[in-house]
């Protein structure tokens, strides 16, 4: 995963973290009682998890991506490396768990798109540093994204922390998101981590549960003061706020309008867009870290524009990959409402 190329203009990015099957099904008005049965519209299985939902849509976008993780030795493992390989990631850094089945989640998705979930946490939790080979994962990675760091419960804080510094010693950009509600007592075990993240990315509810805050802003402060140089926090129908070092008040983008089918995996779409969109506007590998990780201006800006635009497409269709097509497709679907942002960042595409 070494040098430029120009067939994954984002360049390599290794994706660390939760890879979870989900099995989606929609409309769901109801549970049928007993043994009764409804007709639904549609199924579908796809690889999820802020690692695996994640990893997808950057492929799709540009990235050549290097997936880790622990899956089960199982046959849903087999669907999820399948999936994944099938969208081009390369799956050889995930390690497979004996004794325990693949994480997994049903969602039966209601008529409005909302997503209650069942779900088995399986071979996530049992991921570990031993499991890692720090070398091969980072080769000429422009970026890491650790996805669900809250549930690698197998890897402590200073771990986590010790992978991310790695990662930004090698010049790539880090990136962190979360999959659960969350606690404070768990951002307790992640302030490590977040010391040394340059984007921090959980949505508004998980980083109001984090920190026990009820004012978003003062919840952000709360993550900067740990160290971490940049945070987006998804709103769902409300868009995003953005916030680093350079600007006062977080700058609030409001999210574009689609019809909503399922709103699962679109917080994956938005970090792969914003990543995707930092990534271009950067040199690739052996040049300056990408723009943005010390600041809050045009060009991550204009990246938080195209996660919003990735995480719009995602909530069309059925599933965390759903939507998203590649690059050019989000950029011309950006382009019908913010038409100079979208030229700006098909400029920066070598």
């Amino acid at each position: 995963m070494t040098g430029p190329d120009a067939a994954w203009p984002l360049g390599p990015v290794t994706v660390l973290g939760a890879h979870i099957l989900d099995v989606l099904g929609r409309p769901v008005q109801e549970i049928p009682p007993g043994q009764g049965s409804v007709r639904l519209r549609e199924i579908r299985v796809t690889a999820a998890g802020t690692a695996a939902g994640t990893a997808v849509d950057l492929a799709k976008l540009g990235a050549r991506v290097r997936a880790v993780g622990a899956l089960g030795n199982d046959l849903i493992g087999d669907v999820v490396a399948a999936v994944l390989a099938r969208h081009g990631v390369d799956t050889s850094a995930l390690v497979r768990k004996h004794q325990v089945q693949t994480s997994a989640t049903i969602l039966p998705i209601r008529p409005n798109g909302e997503r209650p979930a069942l779900h088995v946490p399986g071979a996530t939790s049992l991921f570990t540093r031993a499991d890692l080979d720090l070398d091969r994962a980072l080769d000429g990675s422009r970026a890491l994204v650790i996805g669900a760091p809250d549930a690698l419960t197998g890897m402590t804080g200073e771990d986590l922390a010790a992978v991310a510094a790695a990662a930004r010693a090698r010049g790539a950009l880090v990136a962190v998101d979360v999959l659960h509600p969350g606690r404070p007592r768990d951002l307790e075990r992640l302030a490590p981590l977040l010391a040394t993240t340059d984007w921090f990315l959980p949505n508004g509810d998980q980083l109001l549960a984090l920190t026990g805050r009820t004012d978003l802003t003062a919840a952000i402060d709360d993550i900067k003061a740990l160290g971490t140089r940049a945070v987006a926090v998804t709103l769902g129908g409300a868009g995003c706020l953005l916030a680093g070092p350079a600007c006062g008040a977080p700058v609030a983008l409001p999210a574009l309008e689609v019809a909503v089918v399922d709103t699962t995996g679109c917080g994956d779409g938005f970090t792969a867009g914003l990543l995707a969109g930092l990534l271009l506007a950067a040199p690739h590998p052996g040049g300056p870290r990408p723009a943005g990780t010390d600041a809050v201006g045009t060009g991550p800006a204009d990246a938080a524009w195209l996660g919003l635009a990735c995480g719009a497409l995602v909530a069309t269709g059925l599933g965390s990959d759903a939507g998203i097509e590649d690059l050019g497709q989000v950029l011309d679907f950006l382009s019908a409402t913010q038409p100079a942002v979208a030229g700006r960042i098909k400029e920066q595409i070598p």
